[in-house]
């Protein structure tokens, strides 16, 4: 089925030249007459680069026939991740290029989805949110009361980010991985 330029909101997922791309951003612009242009970021699913794009008038797009699976976690070797269904026990492999940042929110065992288009992996779809440890942290000064303090923490997956005073070495914590900003303390 075909979508036209005003379907591609943010999020919608369109084939063009044969790759599948993600909307980023969109801006519609109304011309004179009843004609428009929509300007919209998009981002490559198979290479994860962001491209500007113009459309015009009545184009017509096609859908990406991209699916998605629930899959495990299993281990990196350093250059690629490896996952698993846990229903076929089928292992897939994905290239750390494309896990990029995600990389730091991944615990072995972890269950996320794998995007498939034309039979092959090509994108790991994170949580919005997900419970990490803290390895290490300083901690707090004493008497240093302001709610704005933030230090850095160590994560149990290696990435090290901001976070208020109060937290301390052992506390799980919730990090939105779109923007690996601390969100709340995970109460067990």
């Amino acid at each position: 089925m075909a979508l036209s330029i005003t379907d591609l909101k943010k999020g919608v997922l369109f084939q063009l030249d044969g790759q599948p791309f993600r909307v980023v951003d969109y801006n519609q612009k109304v011309m004179g007459r009843g004609g428009s242009i929509v300007n919209v970021r998009i981002k490559s699913l198979l290479d994860g680069k962001v491209l500007e794009k113009t459309f015009k008038g009545n184009e017509q797009l096609d859908r990406a026939d991209v699916t998605n699976q629930t899959v495990q976690y299993l281990y990196t070797d350093g250059t690629n991740f490896f996952f698993m269904n846990d229903e076929t026990f089928e292992q897939f492999e994905i290239s750390s290029d494309l896990v990029g940042d995600g990389a730091g929110y991944l615990k072995e065992g972890d269950a996320v989805q794998l995007q498939f288009f034309d039979g092959r992996a090509i994108n790991v779809e994170l949580a919005k949110n997900v419970p990490l440890l803290v390895t290490y942290t300083e901690d707090a000064v004493k008497g240093d009361t302001s709610s704005s303090i933030t230090k850095d923490a160590t994560l149990e997956t290696g990435i090290t980010i901001k976070v208020p005073a109060f937290i301390k070495q052992g506390d799980l914590i919730s990090v939105d991985t779109s923007t690996g900003a601390y969100r709340e303390r995970v109460k067990v």
